[in-house]
């Protein structure tokens, strides 16, 4: 399902594919904002020059995290406390590393790192390390002892789960990714020890079930199991009173336990793709429940006191059999964004005009044939996507969609050209086109006003609107969409990579890792 928000994405997703989708407690996020210089350092054993930051340069408050020098540049202290190594190509970590005692917070993430060496114990003051997309298969004892560690992210490596017991040794340990790890279980050790995770990621891995002492993790706001292969709802999570976020995406789930109404503080549940036929009625007990993806399960209906959850923002219903859109979503005030795309819609409540905070609305693949004027009650919708329905016409209210930038209409019905669309004062771009109705043979003159993406004489240019954070992308370059930090983080390496090959080009700016 398309989505927008905000959502921990795991290091093989740097590329944004998650849609409707942050979280650190306090580490290295949360410094002051510093600036840096960049050096050529460690000569002949690295071709790329590393990043460093020094606490004794702090700028003033609200300068970006890294920024290209300018001028003379500033003199280096012994008090490295940042370094990136990341994309370098390395196969080892270089002894040169692990003399820079000072050191906070490690990138070293996409190289080919095969092995931790004895010596990483070295770094006593490193709070976060990032060693995913690597090749390490054994983790050292000598790892348990960096008593500071906060994050781990050891994602996407061939670890033997029998060298993972070491990591129950770093007590102070609040986030821990092991995403794409071949992991069949999870080992018993880490949720004994490990008290103060805030943050577990596991997703992409080969689990059916969680271990029973994971209820001890009392502190856990967010665990990512997406793409495993839980057939049942882990009944220890519905113990887990804390729960900020959990993602299920991707399972094989049939049906949620009563108990997950106990987890009053859950603000994001990701379901979608699943088998889910129903939902149980506790789910409106959850009255902090903010954004819930549903797509793409077995759902006909939704229990009737889901209406209680006002603080509903986005929803994903796409992909079911719902035939009517539920009455609950109406009863969401604070909607912002709702796909329902490819859920048998063959038409919409009058009660849709509630939706007064709509600002991403999804009805394509439906099997719509009008439109009901209450629609154009949602004065803050900036998009609208009704592609492959069955429409005939658009209601003459349309021009009330005063803040409207992109409709999508491609694969309807219409006889003509509905020009309607030209009373929609904010329009930006109208996708537009048909195999069903009557081929266009002529664009009015107004057309030239607008950015057109249309089907033309049977040529399809684009079909649908595709993802919220193209189009917003689209329309405002440089701004990306609010999710997760830690994909901003990864994307900004390969980024700096690409810009390292290129003479004369400052390295963009390392986000903060989520």
């Amino acid at each position: 399902m398309e989505r927008p928000h905000t959502k921990e994405i795991d290091s093989n997703e740097v590329t944004g594919k998650r849609q409707l989708g942050s979280q650190s407690p306090p580490s290295s996020s949360h410094l002051e904002p510093v600036s840096t210089t960049t050096f050529q350092i460690f000569s002949g054993i690295f071709q790329h020059p590393f990043e460093i930051m020094s606490k004794d340069r702090l700028p003033p408050e609200g300068l970006p995290l890294r920024a290209t020098p300018t001028g003379e540049e500033a003199q280096i202290t012994d008090r490295t406390f940042f370094l990136d190594a990341s994309l370098r190509g390395l196969t080892r970590i270089p002894s040169e590393i692990l003399a820079l005692e000072e050191l906070e917070e490690i990138h070293l993430e996409g190289n080919q790192i095969g092995e931790i060496p004895a010596d990483i114990q070295r770094l006593k003051n490193v709070r976060v390390l990032y060693l995913n997309n690597n090749q390490v298969r054994s983790l050292c004892p000598e790892l348990g002892r960096l008593s500071s560690l906060e994050g781990l992210d050891l994602s996407s490596n061939p670890l033997l789960p029998s060298s993972l017991g070491v990591l129950s040794w770093l007590r102070a340990l609040r986030e821990l990714r092991l995403y794409h790890t071949d992991l069949r279980e999870v080992p018993v050790p880490l949720c004994k020890a490990l008290h103060h995770l805030e943050l577990f990621g596991l997703s992409g891995n080969h689990l059916e079930s969680l271990p029973k002492e994971i209820v001890n993790q009392t502190k856990l706001r967010e665990i990512y199991l997406k793409q495993n292969q839980f057939k049942v709802f882990p009944p220890e999570l519905c113990a887990l009173h804390n729960l900020e976020i959990i993602d299920l995406d991707e399972n094989q789930l049939t049906a949620l336990p009563d108990e997950v109404g106990h987890l009053r503080r859950l603000h994001k549940l990701y379901l979608a793709y699943n088998h889910l036929c129903s939902l149980p009625e506790s789910l409106h007990l959850c009255g902090h429940m903010a954004v819930l993806d549903l797509s793409h399960n077995l759902l006909h209906s939704l229990p009737h006191n889901l209406e209680e959850l006002v603080e509903m923002t986005e929803v994903g219903l796409s992909g079911n059999r719902l035939e009517k859109l539920p009455r609950q979503v109406c009863r969401w005030p604070a909607l912002h964004l709702l796909y329902v795309h490819g859920a048998g819609l063959r038409s919409l409540r009058c009660s849709i005009r509630r939706l007064t905070n709509l600002c991403f609305l999804d009805l394509s693949q439906n099997h719509l044939d009008h439109l009901p004027a209450q629609l154009c009650s949602l004065r803050n919708l900036e998009i609208l996507a009704l592609d492959d329905n069955n429409l005939l016409q658009l209601p003459p209210e349309l021009g009330l969609l005063s803040k409207l930038k992109i409709l999508g209409l491609t694969g309807n019905e219409f006889v003509s050209f509905p020009e309607e669309v030209f009373s929609l004062v904010s329009l930006e771009k109208l996708y537009i086109g048909q195999d069903q109705g009557t081929k266009f043979t002529y664009l009015p003159e107004q057309v030239g006003k607008l950015q057109i993406q249309s089907w033309w004489r049977g040529i399809m240019v684009i079909r649908g609107l595709g993802k919220f954070e193209d189009l917003v992308k689209g329309r405002k370059k440089g701004k990306s969409s609010p999710k997760d930090k830690k994909d901003k983080k990864a994307a900004a390496a390969a980024a700096a990579a690409e810009a390292a090959k290129k003479p004369g080009k400052g390295k963009p700016g390392k986000g903060n890792k989520k």
